[in-house]
Formats: structure tokens, C-alpha cells, sequence
């Protein structure tokens, strides 16, 4: 372990170019090369994303000139400790290092890497080597004693005794004898002395990357189960108007699902003017409730909450029987406003105004919505803007709020975004935002740099085997999952994709097991997907028919044909496993039917807090039939390293929604889907000794017909 040399020098800071006077300030013994350090964003422009407990690989490429041992050193702290603390790298293959550290604090943590040439490891290598060899060593004794002197000058109180101590007992060593040179090695082998030897590098040829940081967020960045629900539907009685009280009611019912986190549309007062009729008509009738996105009235604006839903009040009492329950409460932040709403009486400059007088109403070509303005951040008074839309963040944080869904944060100013989000999160460090930006790759990469929590993906939209495999690997690995965690949605208020109004209940079913297993974090659009709602507006469109944007909607939850039973088992399996609660974890397996894919997630303990006892490693697979017709089967071809499996060894797997167990052997073994049935398994893979017998000891006798946990 390296000591006593303070982070700072970096090993990219300029040399001079030429001639003498371009030496100053250079160090010509400095002679290691930090390069290529993981887990590092843009080079270290944006930190690194992980949670509380989570345990930080830190990898870096590290050597020097010649033929001298190197020795690293990773050093942290969290961004208000007063000192660093430190680990010795181990060295992998080519020049490759690593080491780690937990993070046990919200917030931000700094790192930096710490090289140095290691004279005295070099001198004890190739003294070894001319011991074996037979040669005179009794001047590379002296010259070994010189090194520790000179360490022992710059070392703490015991370190310098037992390296002065050292240093005298090789000079008057006698390697002459087969005896006296074995007492060399004995003595110069002790890990007291190695380590002592190797904690104080000479400060003057030592180099020191830049710092990087890493931001930790808690848990519920990583692993959720969202449930999306308009609270005007919640009232008990079809066609009356829901309350926040209404979908408290309904809170032990989505809690009984599995889900932990409810997630409303926007609550505030809707705007008269304009307002969209039925699926988003021009004209409306007297009862349409209108649009939640077409936010303010004269009863109030973004701080405000919809009369025919309660109050603010009523806000806190939700979250507050959330919280009972386990639950969190997301609110939808959309900075966008009705005609109506008190700012554009207020503040007509946040407002684009056209030619004619008018404000220009928000589109997205050819989609009109003449209900809605969206703000004009290019403003002059862009910095009135942006205090008072931190006001409204920062009013619902005050009355309970941990969660935003950030709507088209993409149409909204980067800049923006990353002051607002490390304003709040300067004093809120639990505070969550989910990005909604089905955008640009570039884009949606760089909210997520930038501060998102989590963000949306292109999983709505990834059908195919090809499509699914090479998009989830992306998000599961470096760069990309250092800094987007992603939440998969197979479906929202606004995107119901053709997948979902053709494929039946079968695909309903595996799209809500790939959503739910091949990332941490995952959501649906509630009663619309537990219902299986598949009618689209119009031919060609990802609209719903009679949509819950513009109407209420009554949900009969206790419908025979709901997916309710089904949700439940998938998401009490991602409680169950350690595994489905982390990321960068995910890999595919082989198997020989383009309709069959399977992939494994297995976690084993890395991320636990080093301080306990580890537990057991945990490891799911999970093979879905992609076909909503047709029975499917194959052969398998795990890789039987990555699940931490024995070739030669039985092992049980267990299907999370009959409880049969099978006994498998090698990596080849046999799946059959009856999409009618359950299109998929949610395997817990067993290792020898752990679980009960398996039921069946057929590798081809998989089919769940005695069981239909569906139904």
C-alpha cells in the first residue's frame, strides 16, 4: 500500500517542448503511465454512476520504461471526508490493474490512481534470480540495504525501525553458506517488510492520475417496479371523477402486485381553453376532463393540484400511505402549460409569440396540440424561468415527493437540466429523475450523463431476438452502463406498439418478463397492460383508442381475463433474486431457434457492503418464447462458466411460476414454450447442494401445463 504522497501530480500534466527553459516544472524520474481508467465518463467530465453498498471496480492501465516492477495504489473519498483513503492494485494481465472500494454514503466520490516504479520489489526479483542462478549476491545485499534506508527516511515510526533493522541485518549478512542464504529469502519474504517497503514511495517519482468521481445514489435508482395510474380513474364508481384518496384506496392492491413505486401523471389544474375532446379531438363536450399534460388554470399552475382531486394536502396522505405499504409516489413533471395557466398572464416572455399576436402552441408535426404552449427557454428572463421551475420542484419535494418522471426532457435545454438537477441534489440526495426521452442516441446519452437517475429506453420498440440481444448488451455494459441505468417500458399512455395490439395475451405475457428480467428497473402502464388493451385509435398509430389522456376511464381490476396473478409472480421473483436487482450482469446464451432467446443474470455479492458476511451467489436464467402462436423448443448452450457452474456437476434449475425443479447437466439441455400456456421461464439456477430434489430428472420435461399461474 502506497503512503505518504499526496494526490495531485497528474500524470497528464504538459511537459515543455523546447529547450531548457521548457523543463521547468518537469520531473524527468517520473516515469509510470496511468492510462485507460474505468469506470470513467468522457474523461471524467460526468461521474460514474452507482448505488449505496455498491462495491466500485476500478481498473487502469499502468506501466513504466524498462524492466522495473510498478506498484499502484487506488485512493478515495467521499467528496466532504477531509482525507483519502487507499488499497494496493492487483496486477492483472498486460499491465492491466484493479482494485475497488465501497460506497457507503449518498453523494459524490472522488478517486485517483497513484503509480510509482518500485525499486526495492524490482531489486528482490532479480535478487531471487541470482540466487537461483548460483552468482555472488554479497554486493546486492549492500545495495538492497541502501533502498531500505532510503525508504526508511520518509517512513512512520514502526515502519522505519523495521526497515532501519533490515537495512543493518543484510549488511552483515553472509550469503557465503546455503543456510545464510536462505535466511536471506526468509527474511526478505516477510509481508511486514513487503508491505512496509511498498507504503512510502519516493514522493519525487511518483505520478498521480486526475481525480474522477463517482455519484451514489440509493437503491431505488437501481431496482424498481413502477406502476403508471391516472387517479382520475381510480374512483370505484364508473364515470365519477377519481380522487388522491381514490388511488390510496387502490395502493394495496398495486403493492399486492409487487410494485413499489406508483407513478402519476401530472395532477395539476387543466386549462379550459382549447382543451382536446375524446382521443384528442379538436372539439370537445361539457364532460371532457381534458388533457393532464395541458397543465394551469385559474385554479392555479404547476404547485397546484386539479380541484376534482383533492389538495396538496391530499398529496402528503398518499405518499404517506405509500410509505406504509413500502411504496413510493412518482410525480410527472411536465414544463409545458395551458393558455390558462398563471404564468402566461404572469410571464408572456417565457412564451414564443408569433407574427400575429398569438403563441405558438406546442407540435411535433403532424401532431397539433393547441392546448398546450411550450415554454420558450431561450428567453431573456431564462433565469427567472429557471428559479421558479426549481421552486415547483423543490415545493412537491417539501410535501413528500422523491420521484420525478422528467416528460421530454430532450425539448428542454441541457444546460438546464444539469444545473437543476445538481441544484436539488446539492441538499436532496435522494432524489430520483426518470428521464422520458425517446430521442437520439447521442441525446439520451447525455441527460443521462448529465444527471438523470434513470432513463427510457428503445426496449418499447426491440422485438425482434437480434434487436433485443444487441440493445440490452449495450445498456449491461461500459461505456454505456456507467451512466444510464436504464427502465424498461413495454408500454405508456402514449406508445401502445403493434407488437401489443397483435400479439394476444402471449405477447403481453413476454414482454412484461423481458421488461421485468433483462433490467433492474421496469414500469408498465397498469390497468391498461393487466387488461391486455390492444385497440389502437386508428390503423398505423401507437395511440389507444378511447385513451386515458382525454377521458376517464373505469378498470375492472377483478376482470377473470387480468394479468394480475401473472404480474405478481413475475415480480416476486425479481424480490426473490439478488440477481434481477443489479445491472451490468446480463448475458445471452445460445440456443438453436431464432424464437427462443436466453440470457442469464447472476450477482454474487459484489455489491454488498465488504464489512458483512458475503451470501450466496444468486443466478437466474430466463428463456422467453418470442413467437404468440406457436409452441417453441431448443437446445440451450449455456456458457456454464458465467453461471458459475461446474461441467461435470448436476445442478437444479427452479421455474418461478409452477415451483417444478429440473435436474440439468452440461451446458445442453431442453426448453419447450406453449405461448397458450406461459411463453417463458424464470429459472433459479442451483448449484449442487443448495435447494431441495428436483421433481423430474428429464432435461426435456419443462412444459408447465400442470400449473398455470396465468389463469
Amino acid at each position: 500500500m502506497l503512503d505518504a504522497v499526496t494526490p495531485g501530480r497528474s500524470e497528464a500534466q504538459p511537459a515543455g517542448t523546447d529547450g531548457a527553459a521548457g523543463l521547468e516544472g518537469t520531473e524527468g524520474r517520473v516515469r509510470p503511465v496511468i492510462e485507460d481508467v474505468q469506470p470513467v465518463v468522457d474523461d471524467g467530465r460526468f461521474p460514474a454512476k452507482r448505488e449505496l453498498g455498491d462495491e466500485v471496480v476500478v481498473e487502469a492501465d499502468v506501466f513504466a520504461d524498462g524492466h522495473d516492477e510498478t506498484a499502484c495504489e487506488l485512493r478515495w473519498r467521499h467528496e466532504d471526508a477531509p482525507g483519502w483513503q487507499s488499497v494496493t492494485m492487483s496486477a492483472l494481465d498486460n499491465d492491466r490493474w484493479r482494485s475497488s472500494f465501497v460506497v457507503s454514503e449518498l453523494g459524490t466520490y472522488l478517486f485517483c490512481i497513484q503509480a510509482a516504479v518500485d525499486r526495492f520489489a524490482t531489486w528482490r526479483r532479480d535478487l531471487a534470480r541470482r540466487i537461483e542462478a548460483d552468482q555472488n549476491v554479497a554486493v546486492e545485499l549492500l545495495v538492497g540495504a541502501g533502498l531500505l534506508e532510503h525508504i526508511a527516511a520518509r517512513a512512520h515510526r514502526s515502519d522505519r525501525r523495521l526497515l532501519a533493522d533490515t537495512a543493518d541485518r543484510l549488511r552483515s549478512s553472509s550469503p557465503a553458506t546455503a543456510a545464510g542464504t536462505a535466511a536471506i529469502v526468509e527474511l526478505l519474504g516477510a509481508p511486514d517488510l513487503v508491505a512496509a517497503a511498498s507504503r512510502y514511495p519516493d514522493p519525487e517519482t511518483t505520478v498521480c492520475s486526475s481525480d474522477f468521481s463517482v455519484t451514489v445514489d440509493r437503491s431505488r435508482a437501481r431496482f424498481g417496479s413502477w406502476y403508471e395510474m391516472f387517479p382520475r380513474s381510480a374512483s370505484p364508481l364508473a364515470g365519477q371523477h377519481g380522487t388522491l384518496l381514490d388511488a390510496a384506496s387502490r395502493l394495496p392492491y398495486v403493492s399486492s402486485l409487487g410494485f413499489d413505486v406508483l407513478y402519476l401523471p401530472p395532477i395539476h389544474p387543466i386549462g379550459v381553453t382549447n382543451r382536446k375532446g375524446r382521443d384528442g379531438a379538436p372539439s370537445k363536450s361539457r364532460d371532457d376532463p381534458g388533457s393532464p399534460w395541458a397543465i394551469g388554470s385559474a385554479a392555479g399552475g404547476h404547485t397546484a393540484v386539479h380541484p376534482d382531486l383533492g389538495t396538496v394536502a391530499d398529496v402528503a396522505r398518499l405518499v404517506e400511505a405509500a410509505g406504509e405499504l413500502g411504496m413510493e409516489v412518482a410525480l410527472d413533471l411536465a414544463l409545458q402549460c395551458s393558455p390558462d395557466h398563471p404564468w402566461v398572464a404572469e410571464h408572456p416572455d417565457w412564451f414564443r409569440s408569433l407574427p400575429d399576436g398569438t403563441i405558438r402552441y406546442a407540435e411535433n408535426p403532424p401532431k397539433r396540440y393547441e392546448d398546450i404552449y411550450p415554454i420558450d427557454f431561450d428567453t431573456a428572463d431564462w433565469q427567472s424561468l429557471w428559479e421558479e421551475i426549481e421552486r415547483v420542484v423543490r415545493f412537491w419535494i417539501s410535501h413528500g415527493i422523491k420521484i420525478f418522471r422528467v416528460d421530454n426532457p430532450h425539448t428542454k435545454p441541457l444546460r438546464f437540466w444539469e444545473w437543476l438537477i445538481s441544484s436539488v441534489r446539492s441538499d436532496h440526495t435522494d432524489v430520483i429523475f426518470l428521464s422520458e426521452a425517446f430521442t437520439r442516441p447521442k441525446l439520451m446519452h447525455r441527460l443521462a450523463k448529465l444527471g438523470f437517475t434513470q432513463s427510457y429506453t428503445y426496449f418499447t420498440w426491440r422485438t425482434s431476438k437480434w434487436e433485443l440481444e444487441s440493445y440490452l448488451r449495450e445498456l449491461h455494459t461500459p461505456p454505456v452502463s456507467d451512466f444510464l441505468r436504464p427502465n424498461l417500458w413495454p408500454n405508456t399512455p402514449d406508445i401502445l406498439t403493434e407488437q401489443l395490439q397483435t400479439g394476444g395475451r402471449a405477447t403481453f405475457m413476454s414482454r412484461l418478463v423481458l421488461a421485468a428480467t433483462l433490467a433492474s428497473s421496469y414500469g408498465i402502464y397498469g390497468p391498461a397492460y393487466e387488461l391486455q388493451e390492444s385497440r389502437p385509435r386508428s390503423s398505423g398509430s401507437e395511440e389507444y383508442l378511447h385513451s386515458e389522456k382525454y377521458e376517464l376511464r373505469h378498470w375492472d381490476i377483478d376482470d377473470p381475463k387480468s394479468l394480475s396473478p401473472f404480474i405478481t409472480t413475475v415480480n416476486q421473483a425479481r424480490r426473490d433474486n439478488p440477481a434481477l436487482q443489479h445491472d451490468r450482469n446480463l448475458e445471452f446464451h445460445g440456443v438453436d431457434n431464432e424464437q427462443l432467446v436466453v440470457y442469464s443474470r447472476r450477482w454474487t455479492g459484489a455489491h454488498s457492503d465488504r464489512t458483512r458476511t458475503r451470501p450466496e451467489a444468486n443466478t437466474v436464467l430466463v428463456v422467453v418464447n418470442l413467437d404468440p402462436l406457436y409452441t417453441q423448443s431448443g437446445w440451450v448452450d449455456l456458457d456454464l462458466t458465467q453461471l458459475g457452474l461446474d461441467e461435470s456437476a448436476p445442478y437444479t434449475v427452479c421455474d418461478a411460476f409452477t415451483g417444478s425443479r429440473y435436474e440439468w447437466r452440461g451446458s445442453r439441455n431442453y426448453v419447450s414454450l406453449d405461448p397458450s400456456i406461459v411463453p417463458a421461464h424464470i429459472f433459479r439456477v442451483e448449484p449442487p447442494g443448495q435447494g431441495g430434489e428436483p421433481q423430474t430428472k428429464d432435461p426435456r420435461n419443462t412444459d408447465p401445463r400442470s400449473k398455470d399461474p396465468a389463469r
